[in-house]
């Protein structure tokens, strides 16, 4: 499995539930479409947090890379239409930063290790 995780700011305006249901129908279309695996929005409570933490963390789950990489082609291929929540949840968002997380250690270099 891979994780994608999503740190992301709101813009001043927007609302926090307003955001999290664009967040909860555009997530719910792309699990429909088998696009994800499972996912989950959290939000950073009573403000505590330091550095770069965020408001809010979204992280969505494959099940490996070329999962990942078939959601990413599925949605540019997307019609204006089919992106409409996609629109609205982002256009509330002021920045974002992302990476890519694995569980660790993985069975490969589980195996790896154990032929040391």
């Amino acid at each position: 499995m891979d994780l994608y995780h999503c740190m992301i700011e709101l813009k001043s305006d927007a609302k926090a539930l307003a955001f999290a249901a664009s967040v909860e129908q555009w997530m719910s279309e792309l699990k429909q479409e088998g696009l994800i695996g499972g996912w989950r929005l959290m939000r950073r409570k009573m403000g505590l947090a330091s550095g770069p933490h965020t408001g809010f963390i979204l992280e969505v789950e494959f099940e490996n890379m070329a999962a990942l990489e078939k959601a990413f082609r599925s949605v540019a291929q997307f019609t204006e239409g089919e992106m409409r929540h996609y629109e609205l949840m982002h256009a509330m968002i002021a920045s974002y930063s992302v990476g890519l997380y694995r569980p660790f250690p993985d069975a490969e270099r589980r195996e790896r290790v154990a032929l040391i």
